[in-house]
């Protein structure tokens, strides 16, 4: 296995990265969100009286008599923050492929270099670039595919904890304001 790696070339650096680097936000945000919906997963009174770090700010903005305006602003700032760092995720699933492709490329360029400079060649001659081509491809396929594929569930996550978030904060609101 690790042959493989020196044969796909430089580039399998660069693509080793993005993988461990998307996999410890990809653990990390499936963490965090789970914790997150397990705490705001109680009634709207309870979770007033709980007060989750998350929904602290919007909790002090309704005991402060803030308006539907601020509240919002309020929300959406704590949104922000809970989707932090899932662009990167989707950054990774974009360059990965790109860096196999470009592996593809160095790679067949070695391999045309290789039949340029000889006047016979045998496909033996051509292996080195067809394999970096190849390998760094499957490579760069092998790390977007898994990451593309966890950046859709937690931003499905992340919408379902600004769902509750908004659920919880018009309850209490409306409660605050006399109206149900």
């Amino acid at each position: 296995m690790i042959d493989l790696f020196f044969k796909g070339g430089f580039l399998m650096y660069p693509i080793a990265l993005c993988s461990v680097i998307g996999l410890t936000i990809l653990i990390n945000k499936a963490v965090q969100y789970r914790l997150l919906l397990k705490e705001i997963e109680s009634q709207p009174d309870e979770i007033a009286k709980t007060k989750p770090q998350i929904m602290a700010p919007i909790l002090k903005a309704l005991q402060d008599g803030c308006d539907e305006r601020e509240l919002s602003i309020v929300g959406t700032r704590q949104v922000r923050e809970i989707e932090k760092g899932l662009s990167w995720l989707g950054l990774i699933a974009t360059i990965a492929p790109l860096l196999g492709l470009t592996g593809t490329v160095t790679g067949m360029i070695k391999a045309f270099m290789v039949i340029a400079e000889s006047s016979s060649v045998n496909p033996s001659m051509l292996a080195g670039g067809i394999w970096e081509a190849l390998i760094t491809t499957a490579a760069g396929l092998l790390v977007a595919i898994p990451i593309h594929i966890g950046h859709h569930y937690l931003e499905k996550q992340a919408d379902e904890i600004a769902f509750v978030m908004k659920e919880i904060t018009t309850s209490l609101y409306m409660r605050c304001k006399g109206g149900v």
